[in-house]
């Protein structure tokens, strides 16, 4: 199985890109924990909250991986199958440093520990779009966070793109990059 991870600052696009690229490889895309994480205990979150996110996040990827193994019954899965994950640990690692200043040890070890084929990297190009759970609007955090995305990036070894332009250029571009490496 390939593993695509879809990274970036809120508002970029990731949760809409991972929902369109499951549907053009006909397969399943692993949301974003944090998300239904929120929306159940409320949007104020602590450094221990992270924590849990990043838990339920590594332990979500893990039950949709099982899925596409045993195959999913709805699913025409194509061969090899593609998982795409709207959040990672270097999501939880970037998260956290910028929030707190400090990152759990848990996260940093998963952060070494995932493996991903592809990273696609959301550029901040796309208009903020107001969302209760989301915190930067300003220009200066979102060129901030994506900087430090991109450091990270840089400092590993599987490939990683970019990916910027209005919803249509981001899916074309994405399918480009996923399909060098099929």
């Amino acid at each position: 199985m390939l593993k695509v991870a879809i990274i970036g600052p809120e508002s970029t696009g990731k949760s809409t890109l991972c929902r369109q690229l499951a549907e053009h490889y006909q397969t399943l895309w692993v949301p974003e924990y944090a998300r239904a994480y929120l929306q159940e205990h409320g949007k104020s979150y602590n450094y221990d909250s992270l924590l849990e996110i990043a838990k339920g996040q590594w332990a979500l990827e893990r039950e949709y991986e099982e899925k596409i193994k045993v195959g999913e019954p709805a699913l025409n899965i194509q061969h090899p199958a593609i998982l795409f994950s709207d959040t990672e640990m270097y999501v939880m690692k970037v998260w956290a440093e910028f929030v707190f200043g400090k990152c759990h040890h848990w996260i940093i070890d998963k952060a070494v520990e995932q493996h991903y084929d592809l990273y696609l990297l959301c550029n901040i190009d796309l208009a903020w779009t107001y969302d209760v759970l989301r915190e930067y609007p300003a220009p200066e955090p979102r060129q901030r966070l994506f900087r430090m995305y991109k450091d990270i990036l840089i400092n590993q070894p599987v490939p990683w793109a970019i990916i910027s332009g209005d919803y249509q250029q981001r899916l074309s571009e994405s399918i480009t990059a996923v399909d060098r490496i099929l």
